[in-house]
């Protein structure tokens, strides 16, 4: 299977989260919930810390410290149908939302 990722990720996102933000983990989480969802040809995606955690190599709370920047810097949107379910996680692409306008 191959995948086809938008250029803007590798040329402009990867450096801002590793050099500008010094959140490597925060890209490998956004590049795991993007291969999850959108990469799957699905809008949303439900992943527990755990899950995100397997499937990055990263410790719960380095996932958790990345969502967390996800979120403040509208990347990723989350959401659950109540307390304590499973999150359900939207990858935002503001940039492709600029190009359009």
């Amino acid at each position: 299977m191959q995948l086809s990722l938008d250029t803007y990720i590798l040329d402009v996102l990867m450096r801002d989260l590793t050099e500008h933000e010094n959140r490597p983990s925060a890209f490998l989480v956004y590049l795991h919930v993007w291969r999850q969802s959108i990469g799957a040809g699905h809008k949303v995606v439900a992943l527990s810390l755990q899950e995100m955690a397997e499937g990055t190599g990263l410790s719960k709370s380095a996932v958790q410290g990345a969502v967390r920047l996800l979120r403040k810097r509208k990347l990723l949107s989350v959401s659950r149908k109540n307390p304590t379910a499973t999150p359900i996680y939207r990858v935002d692409r503001p940039w492709a939302r600029r190009k359009q306008s």
